[in-house]
Order: C-alpha cells, then structure tokens, then sequence
C-alpha cells in the first residue's frame, strides 16, 4: 500500500514543519494545497521537498476533493497543517502498509489546548477516519464541518496512537475561529429553513456550558476546560443571534 498525505495550508508557519516531519517515512507523498500564504509556509515546505500547489480558498470540501485529485497513490492520509501523528501512530500506518487490508482507518485525536493536553471537555476521545482508499471517497459538505463518503463496504479500523492536534494557542485564537464556524454553521441552518426564538441563543449557551464543563468533565481539565466550556457556551450564543439576524433578513 502507498499513501498520499494531503494538507491545506494558510499562514501556517508555526505549525506546518512539525506536520510533514511526523509523515516522513509514512507517506510515500505529501502535497500541500496553499490558499496563498503570506507568510513562510510555502518557503517552509519547499524545504522539506514536498509538492506545493497554490489555489483560491473554494471551502473545505472542494479544497479536500482537488487536493484528493492530485494524490498519485491508492491512499489517502488526510491532515491538517496543525496535526501530527505521534510514533505509535506512524508504527501503526506504517504496520497496515505492510498488511494491505482493504479498509478504512480512523485515528483518535489528541488535543493540545494553549500548552495542555485536553482529556475531556467532549474533545476526547475524538475518532476521525483519516485513511481512506481514493477511490469512491470524497468531502461532502458546503459550509464547514466537512464530512469524508466512503464505500459502504469497506470496514472501519482504528489504528493504535493518537494524531496529535496542536489548536490554540491562546484564549483569543479560540474564539475567533468558534466565532467563524459558528458563523458559517448559522449559515447553514438558515439556508435549510432552521429559526430560532428570542430564548434559543441563551438557552443553548447554558446546555452547551453544563454539557461541556460538567457532563462531559471538562472540570477535570481544570482551567482550560473552564476556558473551553465558556469560549463554546458564548459562540454558541452568537451562533443562534446570528441565525435570528438571518432569518429576519
């Protein structure tokens, strides 16, 4: 079996190298898609000799589907630029590239929250298929939170290790990027016909804080899981004012 890693990448300096050492060795390719960074990503993976295309931003399902049209391989190893696969994790790629078995294979992600390792908050475990066949799999999805198809017949494995995610860090990252998605999210919900009443935004950011902090233990991250279940409750809030906004336009 041979791999193609595949990346997007915009302004992701600090996190880029870190990303294309930890598939060095695993992935028999690594492609970069690159929405015109101004910053040193392009001169960071031309480095490191790995395929660098440069496209306008069309959203993150149409970028992953070109990105899976250039792969030169059977499969995919799909990435983001602040991700990395830790040595039990690149043992267990690289075990199942000896195997072959015809499947699909998820990796439980790891999220490092501004210096910490989150271990509850309802950010872990975090299960993703992130190895798949090209073939018959795409992204699917026109906002965000993009969804991988595959092959209803190919079973689901999940590989030993973790994919490490390197999110944010500091408080403000955070919220503005809960801020977008959440914006983006509103979007959708609007375009399908979803309302919301005067309450929901401030109902909703209670049941997300309670959910978060309490039901799935982000308590026990300490500070940070504090930090987590407040960002997540107030854009959970903008979310369902800016659906309100959206409606009444």
């Amino acid at each position: 079996m041979k791999i193609s890693a595949t990346i997007i990448t915009k302004n992701e300096e600090r996190n880029i190298e870190r990303c294309i050492c930890s598939l060095k060795g695993v992935a028999d390719e690594i492609i970069v898609l690159d929405s015109f960074s101004t910053d040193r990503t392009e001169e960071i993976c031309l480095q490191h000799n790995v395929r660098f295309e440069k496209r306008e931003w069309e959203g993150y399902s149409a970028s992953k589907n070109y990105l899976n049209s250039l792969a030169s391989h059977g499969y995919i190893l799909s990435i983001d630029a602040d991700e990395a696969l830790d040595d039990t994790l690149r043992e267990a790629i690289l075990g199942i590239k000896e195997t072959q078995e015809k499947a699909v294979y998820s990796v439980n992600r790891l999220t490092n929250y501004c210096g910490k390792w989150i271990k509850h908050s309802g950010w872990y475990p975090d299960i993703k298929v992130r190895l798949f066949p090209k073939e018959g799999s795409y992204w699917d999805g026109e906002y965000v939170h993009e969804e991988l198809k595959f092959p209803n017949d190919l079973k689901e494995v999940q590989l030993d290790g973790h994919l490490l995610h390197y999110s944010y860090y500091n408080y403000k990252e955070h919220r503005e990027r809960a801020d977008k998605y959440s914006e983006l999210t509103a979007q959708k919900m609007n375009k399908a016909g979803k309302r919301a009443s005067a309450l929901k935004p401030y109902l909703s950011g209670i049941g997300r804080f309670i959910s978060m902090y309490i039901i799935k233990g982000g308590f026990l991250d300490g500070k940070m899981g504090y930090k987590i279940a407040s960002i997540s409750a107030q854009s959970n809030i903008f979310k369902y004012k800016e659906l309100r906004r959206l409606n009444k336009a």
